[in-house]
């Protein structure tokens, strides 16, 4: 057994090592995570550039018109004559305000003793009562009041009022002094003296200082009604001579002046009419208009040659000016920028290279330090006088231009601005001159197909400072 044991020790011994290796998984190439990765760097590349690049958000051209605020309140100036009592005494009127007269006619009666006043009463008591067509009238007066009432105007409810009152009362004396011969037979006549018109015109029963007024000499407190006050004269006053006893207006012709800012001025400057709506009774009528500068101030003046008797009791009046039918592209605001040009003589355009483009002969210097000429083209954005606009990328200070002709040199130097937008329709950005006819706080209405302006259907830039010249235009 011994023997046994030792030969197979032996055995072992003679027998090679072994070494144990741990397993290792070959590695294998996945093309679905290669995609991956070139999807998520092209991603996060297209992220970096579209933030880098300037976006520009388009708006189409077209034709349009603006809603401005075009109610103004005005103040009416007329050529009107107060015309002052020659007696003392109770008042009585028996023309009609608004009412036209003839030179000489009768107007108003003065009553030394008050006894006129004493018989109207009593007619009245007797159930005098109005024709029909006076009632007719008076019918008409409250209707026109109750129509045009506005709560914020409750003042003239007192105004009509009075006028109301007035005309019943000088109806009711005109009825009276229709039958003069009851007057002469209670011994009245004698104490009554008449007054008569001096002047054709339209009577009026009140006074307020304005008579006098012109549209040079008036005041802007005035023109604000600031202290404004209506003297209301009625019958059955006691009044002096020398008092005012009513005013006439002697002429057709009026005028209505309203204050308004220097950009409403620039807009009507080249203005000889405008249409005007009136606020009253919504009747329209053209008047002459002008620019008035003084006290500070900035006025339109507004003429008109017909429709003052249906004003002539009013002093402030509400308009509203119809000239929004001017109407051209409508361009926002926030698409108008400014931009500098060189001014160069149009005597020196001319034509060169393979495509005939226009440009300019401009002197240069060769490597060799010899004076040259070269034909740089060159785009025109516009031509005021013979001077054209061309992009300041072009030239610079100090440049000469040759003119075609006679060879004569011009110096790059003077310069000048246009304000304009940013045309995109061909995928880059290109400059176009505008003439702005009218704007308000967002918009702008400029004028449509000029030489070198815009056109209706036009895409430009929405905001113009986003932008520059021939930069590209990314979707």
């Amino acid at each position: 057994m011994l023997k046994f044991r030792r030969g197979n020790k032996k055995q072992k011994q003679d027998m090679p090592s072994k070494k144990v290796t741990r397993y290792r998984k070959p590695i294998s190439f996945n093309p679905g995570v290669l995609v991956f990765l070139g999807i998520f760097v092209y991603i996060i590349i297209m992220v970096v550039s579209y933030f880098r690049q300037t976006h520009i958000t388009p708006y189409e051209v077209k034709l349009g018109s603006l809603a401005i605020n075009n109610t103004y309140d005005g103040v009416i100036l007329r050529e009107e004559t107060v015309v002052t009592s020659d007696f003392s005494g109770y008042i009585n009127y028996y023309a009609r305000e608004s009412e036209k007269v003839n030179a000489y006619s009768m107007v108003y009666t003065v009553d030394s003793t008050g006894k006129l006043a004493e018989m109207i009463s009593d007619e009245a008591e007797e159930g005098s009562s109005l024709s029909n067509e006076s009632l007719s009238d008076v019918k008409n007066s409250i209707s026109d009041f109750a129509v045009d009432f506005k709560p914020e105007n409750y003042i003239d409810t007192y105004n009509f009022k009075y006028n109301i009152e007035g005309t019943v009362l000088k109806l009711a004396n005109t009825a009276v002094l229709a039958n003069i011969d009851k007057l002469r037979a209670e011994n009245y006549a004698d104490s009554i003296d008449f007054g008569y018109a001096p002047a054709s015109g339209v009577i009026q029963y009140y006074t307020d200082g304005y008579e006098t007024l012109t549209p040079e000499t008036i005041t802007p407190e005035q023109v604000n009604r600031e202290g404004y006050e209506k003297n209301v004269l009625h019958s059955n006053d006691l009044i002096s001579e020398g008092d005012s006893a009513y005013k006439l207006i002697t002429s057709e012709l009026w005028t209505v002046l309203i204050e308004i800012d220097e950009e409403r001025a620039e807009s009507l400057a080249d203005t000889n009419y405008i249409e005007v709506r009136f606020l009253e009774n919504n009747y329209t009528s053209w008047a002459a208009v002008s620019v008035l500068r003084q006290n500070g101030k900035t006025y339109a003046k507004l003429d008109f040659n017909n429709s003052m008797i249906t004003f002539a009791s009013d002093r402030f009046i509400e308009i509203e000016l119809l000239d929004n039918a001017r109407e051209g592209l409508k361009i926002p605001n926030s698409a108008i920028v400014e931009r500098t040009f060189y001014l160069i003589p149009e005597d020196y355009l001319t034509s060169g290279g393979n495509s005939g483009d226009q440009g300019f002969n401009r002197e240069s210097y060769l490597e060799d330090g010899t004076l040259s000429t070269e034909f740089v083209p060159a785009t025109i954005y516009n031509n005021a006088d013979g001077m054209l606009y061309v992009d300041e990328s072009v030239f610079k200070v100090g440049d000469y231009v040759i003119k075609p002709e006679d060879g004569e040199r011009y110096p790059i130097s003077k310069q000048a601005s246009l304000i304009g937008v940013y045309n995109i329709n061909k995928g880059y950005a290109d400059f176009k001159q505008i003439t702005v006819l009218n704007k308000n706080e967002e918009y702008s209405i400029v004028k449509s197909n000029s030489e070198y302006g815009l056109s209706v259907y036009d895409y430009i830039a929405l905001r113009g400072d986003s932008i520059t010249e021939n930069a590209f235009v990314y979707d």
